[in-house]
């Protein structure tokens, strides 16, 4: 750091983090932990009960809290100003344009002042609205609340929805009368959501076990106790996921068994007239495919045979097992289907190709094919749902980083387009003042990383102006250039916010997500480092003004970084960061582990991962170095990144840093991975963060642009 901290050097509120060293032995090789104190031994009931919180880690988890607040007490009027700038920016009373199916058409709405959305209905063209869920009204005497899936059935009298009340995603599933505010059938431990029997007289939903996994999918039948129902598939390994979906037609009940890099689906009727699910292809390690109903035959999104960026089969209805898939759409490399949709006439597909996505239609008479075409030069797009089949229209949205979310009814036969909605800002927003660009940063190997960077036209790109750089890198999860009307927070204070599109997630197709993964890891805070380093050498910025953020695996990202480019840095924001990876994939019993598994490697079983992931995992590679101020968030129930993996990093930062830069750790002690649920109370966890980065910046009485 060239400046001096902006934070004061000591604090009496500190907190001393007491030391209870655990060795454990694993390959040969023996660590210490001196924190592990920290991870609650009754987890699973606390995750339920926050208050069996053993005493002595809440009280140290609320000591943190009070420092970090005590350290940014000079931004609260700063906080202040940048929620209610965020919360302009949105429209309050806002909502959807409702989605047709046969008589009636479902949306969302919120109204002036309300944290959650409304689910509503009106007749197909429009009309009074009946309220089927009231997000604000189920929200009430809740400290944490955030709505599932929300899915009427197939006759419209009933609504099936999900809800978390403790952050710790074990939602409670049930069933609401169309015009009634009262519940039945209430089924708990479930993944949110269910699916809806054809005859609207039951439904398929996913238990998750103690342990926080999916481990069997049940029938309920309506007014039948929950104990009476019906288990229609129960899966042995720890290491899959598995949900269960409808079909547009209503004809199929769809059982997903998956992880990171193998399929494995199921079907059975939807009218209930054969509960004993059908294997379509049993799972082969490495081959995934994904299912689309289309009439008489499925569509089949696979990577078989080496199609690395996935191709499409179709497959009879009859019998769609894999040796009747039937080439439609061929493998292309660099081309990466995302995902398809089916209609009576038509078959729709995602794709990126050339690090952009787009939309193809093709017609399923003659296998003609056009792309609906967009001419920014970075942008986001969403290919909208439908509940209909028979149709000729879809709906997709489009944004980049200056132009807000546009909502588009496409006729795939016309080719028409027309626009149904487009995202008011009510502060107001000229495109005209911003910049979005997109650039190609050199990596240590080579490659070119993909950048988009957005800035005020008035910004001095001398190296004066500081940076917020986002990244994550994981999963094969692309970040999209998208508009994001809390980013303008930063930009009109002259900040450039930039998005570096790294190696782990799929943003230049398949391979750019392999080369980042497992023993390849490496490679995803290379290009981050690059993407800052590029940034500097073209003078948009210094690396002393640059902040990154990254939140679950991107603050893995964070943590990394830190540990090998500290003054690369200005600043880190790592929210909810899995910074604890090695001991977390060594803990078979934690939610995600065994899942996670083939996305980082199994340390239990091979040496060769155990060694990988410690080289790189965060908490392991601390060191007496200069690491810049450091902000971590946390939810006190979150089941996928435990709140004891940033409490331990942030304890050993402060022990090993050289700097005397403060590391600030805020816990949100009544919410989980996602944090607030509210809209507006997580635009108060936005604000913290960004006051945070302004201050590093030393921003804070910057004038706002314009």
């Amino acid at each position: 750091m060239n400046r001096p901290s902006p934070f004061p050097s000591t604090d009496a509120t500190l907190p001393k983090a007491k030391k209870s060293p655990q060795t454990e032995t694993r390959h040969g090789v023996a660590r210490t932990d001196d924190y592990a104190w920290m991870r609650a031994n009754n987890w699973q009931e606390m995750f339920h009960d926050p208050s069996l919180l053993d005493a002595d880690i809440r009280a140290h988890l609320e000591a943190e809290n009070t420092y970090a607040l005590s350290m940014m007490a000079d931004t609260e009027e700063l906080r202040q100003t940048l929620f209610a700038e965020m919360k302009g920016r949105i429209k309050e009373d806002d909502s959807s344009v409702p989605l047709p199916d046969g008589p009636y058409a479902y949306g969302t709405k919120y109204v002036t002042g309300g944290e959650h959305p409304k689910f509503l209905r009106t007749a197909r063209e429009g009309g009074d609205e009946t309220i089927l869920i009231d997000g604000d009204v189920e929200a009430q005497g809740k400290a944490y609340f955030r709505l599932g899936g929300v899915d009427h059935s197939p006759n419209h009298r009933r609504i099936l929805w999900g809800q978390d009340s403790k952050g710790s995603e074990f939602y409670s599933l049930a069933v609401r009368s169309v015009g009634r505010d009262d519940d039945t059938d209430r089924i708990e431990k479930t993944g949110g959501s269910g699916t809806w029997a054809a005859r609207s007289n039951g439904f398929f939903y996913t238990r998750l076990d103690d342990n926080h996994r999916p481990k069997e999918i049940l029938l309920h039948r309506l007014g039948d106790p929950a104990s009476e129902d019906v288990s229609i598939y129960t899966e042995d390994d720890d290491g899959m996921f598995m949900s269960v979906d409808g079909t547009r037609l209503n004809d199929w009940i769809m059982i997903s068994v998956h992880d990171h890099e193998t399929t494995e689906y199921r079907l059975l009727p939807a009218d209930l007239s054969d509960l004993t699910p059908k294997i379509v292809h049993p799972r082969e390690e490495g081959l995934q495919y994904d299912l689309e109903e289309g009439g008489d035959v499925f569509f089949v999104l696979t990577n078989a045979d080496g199609a690395k960026d996935f191709k499409i089969m179709e497959a009879p209805v009859s019998d769609p097992s894999k040796a009747n898939w039937r080439e439609i759409v061929p493998h292309e490399s660099g081309r990466l289907i995302l995902s398809i949709a089916s209609f009576s006439g038509h078959l729709v597909r995602l794709e990126r190709k050339d690090g952009l996505p787009r939309i193809v239609i093709r017609d399923r008479k003659t296998g003609d094919e056009h792309a609906i075409a967009f001419d920014e030069e970075a942008y986001a797009l969403g290919l909208g749902g439908s509940y209909e089949y028979d149709t000729t229209k879809i709906r997709f949205s489009y944004s980049s980083m200056t132009t807000p979310s546009q909502l588009y009814e496409y006729d795939m036969a016309t080719r028409e387009r027309r626009l149904l909605k487009e995202q008011e800002v009510p502060s107001g927003h000229d495109a005209s003042q911003y910049v979005a660009r997109r650039l190609q940063a050199r990596s240590h190997d080579g490659e070119m990383v993909p950048v988009s960077i957005l800035y005020h036209k008035d910004t001095p790109l001398d190296g004066s102006a500081p940076c917020l750089l986002y990244g994550y890198g994981s999963y094969g999860i692309s970040i999209p250039a998208s508009f994001n009307t809390n980013v303008f927070s930063l930009v009109d204070r002259g900040f450039v916010f930039a998005i570096a599109h790294i190696r782990g997630g799929k943003d230049k197709g398949w391979d750019w997500y392999e080369t980042g993964k497992r023993r390849q890891k490496a490679n995803t805070f290379h290009d981050f480092i690059a993407a800052a380093a590029h940034l500097v050498s073209h003078e948009f910025t210094s690396h002393d003004r640059i902040v990154a953020q990254g939140g679950s695996a991107g603050g893995m990202l964070m943590g990394a970084v830190a540990n090998m480019a500290p003054e690369s840095f200005g600043g880190i924001i790592a929210e909810v960061p899995f910074v604890d990876v090695l001991t977390t994939m060594l803990d078979d019993t934690l939610p995600l582990t065994p899942p996670e598994w083939p996305e980082w490697g199994n340390p239990i079983e091979s040496e060769d991962d155990y060694r990988t992931i410690a080289a790189y995992s965060p908490v392991d590679n601390v060191a007496a170095l200069p690491y810049p101020p450091i902000l971590a968030l946390a939810g006190l129930t979150d089941p996928r990144v435990t709140y004891w993996e940033p409490a331990k990093w942030v304890a050993k930062l402060r022990e090993h840093s050289t700097s005397g830069a403060p590391v600030l750790f805020k816990i949100n002690m009544d919410a989980g991975h996602a944090g607030a649920s509210g809209r507006f109370s997580r635009l108060e966890e936005v604000a913290f963060s960004y006051a945070f980065a302004l201050k590093v910046a030393e921003k804070m009485d910057t004038e706002l642009k314009g």
